[in-house]
């Protein structure tokens, strides 16, 4: 066998590879969540009772809620999500920074929110100390949080 037809041979073997990959991947990412329905509620339900007064009603009108930082004095926004989902806010309450980190595991939502919440409230530096950090985009409307 030539060069030529082994290295055509092989580049055929592994697009079909990369095709059969790409397809499961495509199967795997299109099944529902595990935390969906029942689980999910219940995150959300857990997460409502940790949070204090003005935070549930911030979350209930708005999807966020605010904390502040334990060590900082910092504000944060976590609005609902499961990566970047964390805005640190400047003294008028616009945008500076956006954080990312969370508790390891495909989670709830809520349980995400909540470990988020009281990782900033409790021991801000070390969540920040594995967060990953990007500048916030620049602000289309007031950029502040209700």
């Amino acid at each position: 066998m030539s060069g030529a037809l082994f290295t055509s041979l092989l580049v055929l073997v592994l697009c079909v590879l990369i095709l059969g990959l790409a397809h499961a991947w495509g199967r795997y990412l299109a099944r529902p969540p595990p935390w969906s329905g029942k689980a999910e509620q219940k995150a959300l339900d857990l997460l409502k009772q940790w949070l204090s007064s003005v935070q549930l009603a911030q979350y209930e009108r708005t999807g966020h809620f605010e904390v502040t930082g334990c060590h900082s004095g910092k504000r944060y926004c976590i609005r609902r999500g499961r990566q970047m989902n964390i805005y640190e806010l400047d003294q008028n309450g616009v945008q500076i920074a956006v954080w990312c980190f969370g508790p390891e595991g495909c989670l709830a939502v809520g349980d995400i929110m909540l470990a988020q919440k009281i990782a900033l409230e409790t021991d801000e530096h070390a969540a920040l100390a594995v967060a990953n950090r990007c500048l916030a985009r620049p602000q289309v409307s007031t950029g502040r949080f209700a």
